[in-house]
Order: structure tokens, then sequence, then C-alpha cells
């Protein structure tokens, strides 16, 4: 190994972490309370004892060299192992203590936090981060090693990825009570067709298997109108700009209130499964065994899960 390597600080690689992320000399000031100077100045001194420039400017974006990537790379991997080390110290002391970083889909983002709350009444000094991002960016995700689990539907063969199937996602029509469909006791998927479809944007897991669905079923939509959230989409229809279909758990408080309606087609829902992911090369944290553990043996909790997102009880926080 190279001796200048070994001359790295932990707090050097958290400023060159922060400028990844952000793209910004100045906003990673912002974030870690520097000053602008200070930052360049770490980055500066990394520089040299990498041997390579990490950072360059094509107009006035900042792109990561080649060296940076995989400097990127090493530095997530010694603070995963610190942060595994902290807790397994906790664990030794008799608690589970730390973080679990977890990614998820943005169809995901409604029971998500309610599974964490039912973890945590089991293990109170755990703290979550979660991001929520479409499907595209959960797999960039997964490709940059950035969470502990990722949860996600429609989980990609071609990446080393061991997943759980652990909740079903079903994905539903849904419409305004006084839409001319809504009178309707029984559909077909074409009968939407003449009728504007509010989809998400490119890179949703909800729009890749309804557009996969429609596909099979030689269903074709004239009139689209897209957005780039579930939570969106739901507004849309409200306002009665169209239909959608959605994942049964965006709109459970509006069809229990009746705000919408679930149309009654013969072909949905259309079920995907809810997998919690990660890489097969990956070694989890204590706290990411203990939250997949937790998935995989609470099923009365994750079935009662089920009922209160299936759009016929209120919301109620989860129990253990």
């Amino acid at each position: 190994m190279r001796k200048s390597l070994m001359r790295m600080t932990l707090r050097q690689l958290q400023v060159f972490n922060e400028v990844c992320d952000l793209r910004s000399y100045s906003r990673a000031a912002v974030e870690m309370s520097l000053t602008q100077p200070a930052v360049s100045l770490q980055i500066r001194q990394l520089e040299e004892l990498v041997g390579q420039p990490l950072f360059e400017y094509v107009g006035k974006k900042l792109y990561l060299t080649e060296a940076a990537e995989a400097l990127q790379r090493a530095s997530r991997d010694i603070f995963g192992r610190l942060e595994s080390l902290d807790m397994q110290l906790s664990d030794l002391q008799g608690s589970l203590q730390g973080q679990l970083k977890l990614a998820v889909e943005s169809s995901a983002k409604y029971f998500t936090p309610h599974l964490f709350a039912a973890f945590k009444k089991l293990h109170p000094e755990v703290n979550l981060s979660l991001t929520v991002v479409n499907r595209a960016q959960v797999i960039r995700r997964l490709s940059d090693n950035r969470d502990d689990l990722v949860i996600m539907s429609m989980v990609p063969q071609d990446m080393g990825l061991e997943f759980m199937p652990f909740l079903n996602n079903p994905i539903v029509a849904v419409a305004l009570p006084d839409h001319p469909l809504s009178q309707l006791e029984h559909l077909r998927l074409q009968d939407l067709e003449p009728f504007t479809l509010v989809i998400r944007e490119q890179g949703s897991g909800t729009r890749t298997a309804c557009e996969e669905y429609f596909k099979e079923k030689r269903v074709h939509f004239t009139q689209t109108l897209e957005v780039a959230s579930s939570d969106a989409q739901r507004e849309c229809v409200m306002a009665g700009l169209g239909v959608a279909l959605l994942t049964r758990h965006a709109v459970n408080m509006e069809l229990a209130t009746s705000v919408l309606k679930e149309l009654p087609i013969d072909e949905l829902p259309l079920y995907r499964s809810w997998c919690i992911v990660q890489a097969k090369a990956k070694r989890p944290s204590p706290v990411a065994q203990a939250f997949a553990a937790f998935i995989r043996s609470e099923r009365a909790q994750i079935s009662a899960l089920v009922e209160r997102f299936a759009g016929r009880l209120p919301l109620v926080p989860a129990t253990t």
C-alpha cells in the first residue's frame, strides 16, 4: 500500500464525501460549518496524498474523476465498517444502537414509517435515515452501495442482489366518485382508454409495472398527464384531471373516506411484491440484520399493515 494513503484522515474523507454528495465546495462548507477555503484545503491535501485530481469542472458543474469514484467507494466502505463496529460494541453492551440507512421506492413511503415504528418499539435506540426515490434512483443507490437496505418491487435479476418479498403491493385504478366510470359496476381496462390517464415519470416502478401490464393486455392510452410523484397523481385525480393507477397504499385515506373511488376493473388489482433488498456481497450491519429479521418474523404485524392499507380501514399507528 502507498504510504501516502496511510496519512489520510477521517475528517478529510468526511469533507470529500460531502463534496461528492453535494457536487459543490460551497454547499459542503455550509453543511459542515466550515469556510470554503477550509474545504478546498482539505480536498487539495487529499489530492496530494492520492496523487491525482479528484474533481474537475466542466462549465460550472463539478464532476468526479475516476480516482474520486474509487476513493468514494473505499471511504463509504470505511465509514460503513466504523458504523457497524459502533453497533457491535453497543450490542455487546446489551442494547442495539445506531442508524438504519433505508432507501425506498416512493410508493413504499406510506407504510415504511409504520414498519420502522413497530421495529423501534423493540429497539428504541435505533434511528432511521430514510431516503425516498423512484425505482431508477433506487437501482443507482444499490450500485453505489449507499444504503443498508432497500425496499422496492420488481427487483433487478442481474445485480447480484439478495431479496425477500414481504408485502403485497396492489396497484388499483382510482377516480372521483362522480366520474362517469365510477357509476359502473363492472369495467375492463379498455374502458379507461377514452379518458386521460395520470402517469408517473420515467423511472417510476409503478409506471414500469403498469406499462408492461398494458402491453400484455393490449391497452393503449392516447391522453396522458405525466407528474413526478404518486402524491401529485392523487391530487390530479382529486382535481378532476383524469384517472390514475396507483398503489393502494398511496390512496388509503382517500378511499376510506370516499374522497376517491377504486374502479371495479376486472383485471385489477395488479399485484407486485414489496421486497427488502441488499447486495449479496454486502456485510450487513447489526441494525440492518435486526430490521431484516424483524420483517421476516413479524408476519402478523405485516398482515395488519396490509389490512390498514387496503382502503377498508383508516390508518392507525402500528403496534407490537
